[in-house]
């Protein structure tokens, strides 16, 4: 005997009535409305893993860019300036996450070229240091950031910056900070003549339009400091950044203030979250009408076969029983939609870097122009957690779905199925 044969005879019946047994034409089409309902299922959940692992994959890339420039934990002093950074920097190392560190000073200032002026944040550097803490050395794209040096107030410009200053490598900019100094004439902001020695591209243009790097030296003789700001840490996993800045808040000594580069963005990232809150809703109500369809499909089958439930009931079956079986044929159909969904999910996203490059080059169109988004190929980043919310979340509708018609059919009372049979 076969193992099937061996189930619950409730498992058979509802396993012979996904199959839909006879081949009339009502049978074949409910056959073909359990089939719509499969495809929906399944092009619901497939869609669903496709557009949050885009997602995922934007969140990344971007992420990565920001992290490019920014530190992973960035450490102050409540007193404005660290004077012993070299023993901080030591007691940080004393923490096996942190793999490198750098002092830094940060400033607001306008920059001015002409008739041009623009806002940007102001860094002061080590260029020796800066390197374990960020990727900026690599990304100069003109220059080099070994071209800051202590007294010469030479300065590196975000490319859009740059090219909103109209400036390039050798060309002079006006730095006017927000601290005024008193002259005669008054109170007038601080300036200094800045020579551009590099132009560097992170690929996020909310640092390439507004962020700039001096030597630190330079910038605590602007900030008139006599000392760092603080320190920046780099991770070995930034995601446990919060965790490691706590640890550190107890590990370090003094006053010292932490801040890990999820607070430095939580605007941005609050926002990516709620939209991907927003499209698992709206991708799960697809899949949600997909589901409700096999309340049309068992309400025609209960439908169909109130002869062959009244028999069942007449040879013993429980109302409890008949109920099983069309619950166990609503399951099957949704954990078939949700496995076909699941399969095909997966595979558009694990090769998505290959089929979009293939639709554009058939119809001869481009997703994504460089211009605009920096990035031209459509990035992908599928999670397993995603894809077994999604998979849970698609069964259990099928099964929520299959409630009323399955208690429907256990109601039917077999005099009344038999009257004219």
């Amino acid at each position: 005997m076969s193992l099937i044969h061996k189930l619950p005879y409730e498992w058979l019946v509802g396993l012979r009535y996904t199959r839909a047994g006879k081949r009339s034409n009502r049978n074949s089409f409910i056959s073909f409305i359990s089939l719509i309902s499969v495809s929906g299922i399944a092009l619901g959940v497939a869609a669903l893993i496709v557009v949050l692992s885009v997602m995922n994959g934007f969140q990344k890339q971007v992420t990565d860019r920001m992290l490019s420039v920014l530190a992973h934990i960035e450490v102050f002093d409540a007193s404005g300036s660290m004077p012993d950074w070299r023993k901080a920097e030591q007691e940080a190392f004393r923490n096996p996450a942190v793999r490198g560190a750098a002092p830094f000073v940060e400033t607001q200032g306008l920059l001015v070229k002409d008739d041009a002026m623009k806002p940007s944040s102001i860094r002061g550097i080590l260029p020796d240091e800066e390197p374990k803490v960020s990727d900026v050395a690599k990304q100069v794209r003109q220059g080099s950031l070994q071209d800051l040096r202590p007294g010469q107030f030479n300065i590196v410009l975000g490319y859009a910056l740059a090219r909103s200053l109209g400036v390039g490598v050798g060309d002079k900019v006006n730095m006017m900070l927000a601290q005024g100094q008193m002259t005669p004439a008054g109170i007038v902001p601080r300036s200094r003549l800045f020579t551009v020695a590099g132009i560097f591209e992170a690929g996020h243009y909310e640092f390439d339009s507004s962020m700039a790097f001096i030597h630190i030296q330079d910038a605590e003789r602007m900030e008139r400091l006599d000392a760092p700001n603080g320190l920046r840490l780099r991770l070995a996993d930034m995601h446990q950044a919060p965790q490691v800045a706590a640890q550190l808040k107890g590990q370090m000594s003094g006053n010292l203030v932490m801040r890990d580069w999820s607070k430095l963005n939580a605007n941005w990232f609050a926002a990516v979250q709620t939209e991907k809150r927003m499209m698992f809703i709206i991708l799960t109500l697809i899949i949600a009408v997909a589901a409700f369809n096999l309340v049309s499909t068992l309400v025609m089958t209960v439908t169909d076969k109130q002869p062959d439930i009244a028999i069942l009931r007449t040879l013993g079956a429980s109302p409890q029983s008949i109920m099983k079986i069309f619950m166990i044929q609503g399951a099957l159909v949704g954990i078939m939609g949700t496995l076909a969904g699941v399969g095909l999910g997966v595979l558009v996203a694990l090769n998505i870097d290959v089929i979009v490059p293939f639709i554009e080059h058939l119809f001869g169109i481009q997703f994504l122009s460089k211009d605009i988004y920096l990035i031209s190929e459509i990035p992908s980043d599928m999670r397993w957690p995603d894809v077994f919310k999604i998979g849970g979340v698609s069964v259990l509708l099928a099964f929520v779905a299959t409630i009323y018609p399955s208690f429907s059919a256990s109601r039917v009372k077999p005099a009344e199925a038999l009257r004219y049979e």
